[in-house]
């Protein structure tokens, strides 16, 4: 009963701050100049034009000889607020590209669908490959607690903690890539996103995102299996008759993994915020780039859709985190007093 009262606590509150963060990020984007650029084969008016049947600019203003439109006056912004949410909810129309020509006339929601599969599967092949070898080396240094195996995986911890994945990324396009010509240098076109091709010209971008995560898993796990290996309820373990290994697996790894595996949701989240920038360095066709390309053009349906999606997701791995607890260890009751 505790959990349950919690859960919709928790779920009242994530949705009031969904809702407070959208509406400013709404006001900030919409607060910025309105700027149409026109390319080859896209005519200016028309862009013009669907910005003014979306509800946010009015009163065109055109030239002496009525070809171009030369001004606007813009729709007050709790309007275009009170328009874009009514389409949302009522039509189910999350708007329409505007200003990115490749994007221009498609509706919004589709192609963030299409686009959402790439950016999945490099934080899914992230965490299969960082999870592992993560905890794997983290163990073996709490074991090997200040030996040389310890003081290696440690120095190769901070390390990797203290260079940013940009920096990886660069040195894997190099090496792995370039030089050694183990991977492709940009991810395979087409939707076959399970073939052993696409899944190998995944890699470079995935290996660029789990080598932090890596090191994350790696510290967090040496430091809570060593606090546990300390513990006094260990040495009872072994004053009663059980073996070093047999207390270790039975007693010491099942009480470390209590705050390591909600720790796993929170990394996964994070790499996917990290995707953003790596998904442009490796030409990866998802929601990262898709984000970027729509601040950098002030396509407001985009930006609108993307940024709900990063803020929710951020927001909805909160509540898993806190709500894991409760089932990984039952002795925690979750909005208990």
């Amino acid at each position: 009963m505790y959990m349950f009262k919690y859960v919709l606590k928790r779920l009242g509150l994530m949705l009031l701050c969904f809702a407070v963060i959208m509406v400013i990020c709404f006001v900030l984007i919409k607060m910025l100049p309105i700027v149409v650029t026109g390319s080859f084969g896209v005519d200016k008016n028309i862009q013009y034009r669907k910005l003014e049947a979306r509800g946010y600019i009015t009163n065109l203003q055109w030239d002496e000889n009525k070809i171009n439109i030369v001004g606007f006056d813009k729709v007050p912004i709790l309007k275009q607020l009170g328009l874009y949410l009514k389409r949302i909810f009522l039509e189910g129309d999350f708007g329409i590209g505007t200003t990115m020509p490749q994007y221009e006339g498609q509706p919004v929601w589709d192609t963030f669908v299409s686009r959402l599969p790439p950016t999945v599967l490099i934080n899914i092949y992230s965490t299969i490959i960082g999870v592992p070898i993560g905890l794997g080396l983290g163990i073996l240094a709490a074991l090997k607690k200040n030996t040389w195996i310890d003081h290696v995986i440690s120095t190769g911890v901070i390390v990797l903690i203290s260079v940013p994945s940009i920096v990886y990324a660069l040195l894997i396009l190099y090496v792995l890539c370039f030089k050694l010509q183990l991977f492709p240098l940009r991810m395979d076109a087409g939707t076959d996103y399970l073939s052993w091709s696409m899944f190998k010209s995944m890699m470079p971008a995935t290996l660029s995102l789990c080598l932090g995560s890596i090191a994350g898993y790696a510290r967090f796990t040496r430091a809570e299996l060593t606090e546990v290996l300390t513990s006094e309820f260990m040495l009872l373990a072994r004053t009663k008759g059980l073996t070093r290994g047999q207390a270790t697996v039975r007693h010491a790894l099942r009480n470390s993994m209590v705050p390591i595996f909600p720790s796993i949701l929170s990394e996964f989240i994070a790499v996917l915020s990290g995707s953003l920038i790596i998904e442009q360095m490796f030409s990866i066709p998802g929601v990262g780039r898709l984000y970027l390309d729509a601040i950098n053009a002030q396509d407001y349906d985009f930006f609108m859709l993307l940024s709900g999606f990063y803020c929710l997701v951020g927001l909805a791995a909160g509540i898993i985190v806190d709500i894991s607890y409760g089932f990984i260890d039952p002795r925690i009751r979750m909005g208990a007093r």
